[in-house]
């Protein structure tokens, strides 16, 4: 697959999760979405770019939060995904949200334009990660900052290690992804520190839960980024999968419910210049 098919490919994915994408099984998004808001500080009048933004749980909390002078730009290769958050930003009544279908490797705005640009959990889907970390810092102000976040080591085990285990048995195959280069601390500060960035600072932090049930477990395989994996399967080894990965699952579970791990590390830093 050559690097336009796999972002269609991906793409393609969270076309298809969209509707999905803010399921409560999957809500360390907003937590994290919290947090980096509270990281960032932004001020009233910032500009601020959230690339991938998805259903902008971001966005919408930045939006809010610089309102009514500052204003956020959200970009995401998905239409059913741009088409949530303008939903979600109709609901709230946000007027200082714009957004664009834009590759986040080629941005498409003038050098020096944002105060920030942030990633949640987006990087690690891009072909080329430092073809786009160069580009966010080619947009951002002197002075400003880029932030970008990656899943740890310990995120989503014991569950994930379970899921690839047991649909390989399938026929599945799941290669090695850049969400698993990411899980280094060292590997995010020096990507960004080799995009140009400097004083940057990489903090780790936990945005797991417990799930109800094993059944949380698939709703959360069902609306996110594994979604292309179990559309591979036919509709029977599919109906097979699901019970035996959730028996599986099932099993783990203690008096306070399915540990989800969602050890995060936010990587930031900082453009040259004041």
């Amino acid at each position: 697959m050559d690097v336009e098919q796999q972002k269609k490919a991906t793409t393609q994915v969270f076309e298809t999760v969209a509707d999905g994408y803010d399921h409560p099984s999957l809500r360390f998004f907003p937590f994290c979405a919290d947090f980096l808001l509270q990281h960032l500080k932004p001020h009233s009048h910032s500009k601020i770019l959230d690339v991938a933004t998805g259903t902008g749980m971001f966005a919408t909390a930045a939006a809010v939060s610089i309102a009514p002078t500052g204003r956020v730009t959200g970009i995401d290769l998905s239409e059913a995904m741009l088409a949530q958050l303008h939903h979600k930003a109709s609901r709230m009544r946000l007027q200082n949200i714009d957004t664009h279908v834009m590759d986040a490797e080629q941005l498409e705005f003038r050098n020096d334009y944002f105060d920030a640009v942030v990633c949640s959990y987006g990087l690690f889907f891009m072909p080329d990660m430092d073809k786009a970390l160069k580009s966010w810092l080619r947009v951002t102000k002197p002075g400003g900052t880029v932030m970008f976040t990656s899943f740890g080591e310990d995120a989503f085990q014991p569950l994930m290690s379970l899921f690839s285990e047991q649909i390989e048995k399938f026929g599945v195959k799941m290669a090695y992804k850049p969400v698993q280069l990411l899980h280094n601390v060292d590997t995010c500060r020096n990507m960004l520190e080799n995009a140009g960035a400097q004083n940057v600072d990489v903090t780790t932090r936990q945005f797991g839960y417990h799930l109800r049930s094993a059944e949380d477990w698939w709703d959360a395989l069902w609306n996110s980024g594994t979604r292309g994996y179990l559309d591979s399967l036919s509709p029977t080894d599919l109906a097979a999968f699901r019970r035996t990965h959730l028996q599986a699952v099932g099993e783990l579970a203690t008096d306070k419910g399915i540990w989800l791990d969602i050890q995060t590390h936010i990587t930031r830093g900082h453009k040259p210049g004041s």
